[in-house]
């Protein structure tokens, strides 16, 4: 298996993992300024690590070895 492959399923868990957190604090909130920073900070990289995810597992190319 590739080496970029995996790395990009290890991104792309990790930004569902920020998108659910970021829809539990959601859920959570209360309007606090801290609150919204925090979804903020989650949401915005939990969207660019899954981005970045998918994008580096579907440009790969398997190859045999």
């Amino acid at each position: 298996m590739n080496i970029k492959r995996i790395f990009g399923t290890i991104l792309t868990i990790l930004g569902i993992g920020g998108l659910i957190y970021t829809a539990i604090l959601l859920a959570n909130t209360r309007g606090g300024n801290q609150d919204i920073k925090s979804m903020a900070i989650f949401g915005i990289l939990g969207l660019i690590f899954f981005v970045a995810g998918i994008g580096l597992v579907r440009t790969t190319k398997d190859e045999a070895e």
